[in-house]
């Protein structure tokens, strides 16, 4: 009996003017096949519209973390700092596909920069730089991947959401790696989680025919040994094998 397909979008990296490549993290592939039990495509980031066809071929979508961010006339916002890395490729593929998605119905799951993207998808805004004394949300640029990758932070999980079905404790701790995040929500979706600052870190959409789910810290690292990454993405497994 064949597995689920998981789509999963896909960076466009620049490393010249005439070098690029597509790129996701094995990371991202390994928990989908191990903890969602499904197998991954990998869709390009590509400023030409995807035939809408592919989308019948799946039965889910993940859209992963990346280091760059949404560029930010894409929510209405100033010009991020100069030297802000961006791919703009990956935003014209993931907003046009995350509607696409929902409206048909496929479970959603949106990780970091993909969280990001189903907030502004939806027409929701980014806070470029959510930092602050009380809370530094960004990693150790010069720390291990293992640190990087650590927990850092809890988060607060708020009742009636999916998070609250799925995990007993009120508050679980998140690694955190971003500079970015939401500002204002975006219609429709519900707040899962929050930082102790008060920053959303999990949202979920309750209208959504189909399994919504967004957080901003990277549960894929940590599946295979950590009972809330493998509840998250074992969840999104249900969804996509109903």
């Amino acid at each position: 009996m064949s597995r689920p397909l998981v789509g999963i979008v896909c960076d466009l990296e620049s490393h010249d003017d005439s070098s690029h490549s597509q790129r996701v993290g094995d990371e991202y592939v390994r928990a989908v096949r191990d903890s969602a039990s499904a197998e991954a495509l990998l869709i390009p980031a590509t400023n030409t519209p995807l035939n809408a066809a592919l989308l019948e071929q799946l039965d889910g979508l993940l859209f992963p973390g990346a280091p760059s961010n949404i560029a930010s006339w894409r929510y209405d916002a100033e010009a991020l700092a100069p030297g802000t890395l961006m791919d703009e490729a990956r935003d014209a593929t993931s907003l046009t596909l995350i509607v696409a998605a929902i409206a048909r119905g496929l479970p959603v799951f949106c990780i970091c920069r993909g969280f990001q993207e189903l907030n502004v998808a939806l027409g929701g805004s980014l806070n470029p730089h959510v930092s602050t004394d009380e809370l530094d949300h960004r990693e150790d640029r010069f720390a291990p991947l293992s640190a990087q990758y650590a927990h850092a932070h809890p988060v607060a999980i708020m009742s009636g959401g999916i998070l609250a079905s799925l995990l007993v404790e009120k508050e679980v701790m998140v690694n955190s790696l971003h500079a970015q995040g939401i500002a204002r929500l975006a219609s429709g979706l519900f707040v899962e989680a929050r930082a102790p600052d008060g920053l959303i870190e999990a949202v979920s959409m309750p209208s959504a025919k189909g399994f919504v789910l967004g957080v901003q810290w990277h549960p894929e690292w940590h599946t295979a040994n950590d009972r809330v990454s493998s509840a998250l993405f074992c969840a999104f497994g249900r969804a996509i094998g109903s």
